[in-house]
């Protein structure tokens, strides 16, 4: 129904009527078709298509022409040439700059000009990029990422001092862990070690703070430990292993070796006297 109303040629002043206009394709082209019976999708289109004709051509009762004269003589002229390019779709997110001068979508982290941390900015998020807008100025565009849990950083949003946000720095969060034991230091620099750049690991290292404030010191030293143990010294790990509440548990002894049978096939220490 919806296909044969789209080739009706409503006149301006006919378009709020839209629900006359369905009944009007149900009258003179649905109903006129129910008893016929069609063996391709070509050959229904071509009955649609001649009483669409029919139906567009036939005389108003109370207004001079019919909808083909309505069309042509009111909205042809109107018409516009459709855009060179198909119309983008994209959704739009409000999103805080963290310390690390990053934003999140989809689980990747984009970054923006880094006088921009704490600040709250718009995300235009389309198939193919991810633009931020301040004060309705766009600041940072980057190629869309699928891979969570990375990182797409321009250099130019870096801070030039020390590329590091004046009031956190690697050395910072590495005392801050210090102070909480050496398991958990040792996971702080881990996470400034093994990312292109040290600021990426900031918001791993604000997490664990999360973790200390949540668990307290001595739980998340140990959770800390625990990861290390496993080999796994990420947030996730550390967070998962506080939720389970592993960290808690004694690490497993290992087995006592058994006593050697005694009989006289054994050979002593004494036998090479």
């Amino acid at each position: 129904m919806l296909d044969c109303l789209h080739g009706v040629q409503f006149s301006s002043y006919e378009k709020p009527k839209v629900e006359a206009g369905v009944l009007l394709v149900e009258r003179w082209i649905l109903a006129r078709l129910r008893n016929r019976r069609f063996f391709s999708l070509g050959e229904l289109n071509t009955a649609i298509a001649e009483l669409l004709q029919d139906l567009n051509n036939r005389p108003f009762k109370k207004l001079p022409g019919c909808r083909s004269s309505a069309f042509e003589t009111l909205d042809r002229p109107a018409l516009r040439p459709l855009p060179a390019t198909r119309l983008v779709i994209a959704r739009f997110k409000r999103a805080r700059v963290n310390i690390d001068y990053h934003v999140e979508v989809d689980g990747h982290y984009y970054s923006v000009p880094h006088r921009l941390v704490r600040t709250e900015v718009e995300l235009r998020i389309t198939a193919t990029t991810v633009e931020a807008f301040s004060a309705n100025r766009r600041v940072a565009c980057h190629p869309y990422s699928a891979r969570r849990g990375a990182h797409t950083t321009d250099p130019s949003h870096m801070p030039a001092s020390h590329r590091a946000h004046s009031e956190w720095t690697p050395q910072r969060l590495i005392a801050w862990g210090e102070r909480i034991g050496a398991a958990c230091a040792a996971v702080v620099r881990w996470q400034m070690e093994h990312r292109p750049h040290p600021e990426q690991g900031y918001r791993a290292c604000l997490g664990l703070m999360r973790l200390a404030r949540e668990y307290g010191a001595e739980r998340l030293e140990a959770a800390c430990a625990r990861a290390q143990s496993i080999r796994s010294p990420s947030y996730r790990s550390v967070k998962s292993i506080l939720a389970s509440g592993l960290d808690r548990q004694q690490p497993l002894a290992a087995p006592a070796q058994a006593e050697m049978p005694r009989h006289e096939n054994v050979r002593g220490p004494d036998y090479y006297h």
